[in-house]
């Protein structure tokens, strides 16, 4: 039998709003590598932070997208695929978080970032905006920085041999910024600088952080997915309670006699089968 109509609408508005906010993702992903391709000089693409809102935006909108289908076809196979595909995205999550496969990904990919940072103002303004927010410099560290033509030590404009101003330490907050405070930073030794600027590269600052934010970063993508995750449950368990086999005779009731048991078949077609024990079915 097909759920009702209440049933339908509440198995299907309840991935409604992901559905919404994983096709605005992906929108936003299409306009932002959009934008970038026009001032592409990169060869990686994971350097692209709109391939990750694209991938996000995909994963979302097509999970939701299948579980509200589901939902409102009865289609108990395509509401299974869409509860294990959301299982799946969980335990992928923890295992990405946990093995730290995003560092090994974008290592190499940071060394030529840095190579061609002012070439490409998308990875310039995130480089920036990184080494600004978690207090580091480079990837590893920050003699990375002499892979740069202008801040190479065999370079000879006023950037040669230093580092970007967004790896310097801020003394006081809100001060005018000096963009040469990494001026000849990359002859000196890491204790020579502890007060100049971040010697911590930024592959490592990162997964430190990652790792202390690790409950509450998990914790919201189970707050995002469990909850599709009850409602596609609840409509697969009312599917399948609904296309459970309907018998002539609704009610059977079982007497043990000894080895043998004596099924008595009483009621109104309809109805669906279960078994009514004899001790119960005594005091009826």
């Amino acid at each position: 039998l097909p759920m009702s109509n209440g049933e339908q609408n509440t198995g299907s508005s309840a991935g409604f709003p992901y559905l919404i906010i994983g096709l605005v993702i992906l929108c936003i992903g299409v306009y932002a590598e959009v934008e970038r391709q026009k001032h592409r000089t990169l060869e990686g693409i994971f350097l692209a932070p709109a391939v990750v809102l694209l991938l996000l935006g995909i994963t979302m909108f097509a999970v939701s997208f299948i579980g509200m289908v589901g939902s409102l076809r009865d289609n108990r196979t395509l509401l299974k695929m869409t509860s294990k595909n959301k299982l799946w995205i969980l335990i992928c999550l923890l295992l990405f978080q946990v093995l730290g496969i995003t560092f090994s990904i974008f290592h190499s990919n940071i060394q030529e970032g840095i190579r061609h940072y002012y070439d490409d103002l998308d990875f310039k303004n995130i480089l920036d905006f990184v080494q600004e927010k978690f207090s580091c410099c480079g990837g590893d560290e920050y003699k990375d920085w002499n892979v740069n033509q202008y801040h190479s030590c065999n370079g000879s404009g006023p950037l040669a041999c230093g580092v970007p101003y967004t790896c310097c330490i801020k003394k006081v907050p809100g001060e005018v910024i000096n963009t040469l405070c990494g001026f000849k930073t990359l002859e000196k030794e890491r204790l020579q600088l502890v007060d100049v600027i971040h010697v911590r590269g930024c592959i490592h600052a990162v997964g430190l952080w990652f790792k202390d934010n690790f409950e509450v970063t998990f914790g919201i993508v189970c707050s995002l997915l469990l909850p599709q995750v009850r409602e596609n449950s609840l409509s697969l368990t009312i599917i399948i309670l609904r296309d459970l086999p309907t018998c002539p005779f609704p009610i059977i009731t079982c007497r043990v006699m000894g080895d043998r048991h004596l099924l008595e078949h009483t009621c109104n077609p309809g109805l669906l089968c279960y078994i009514v024990p004899t001790s119960i079915n005594s005091r009826l």
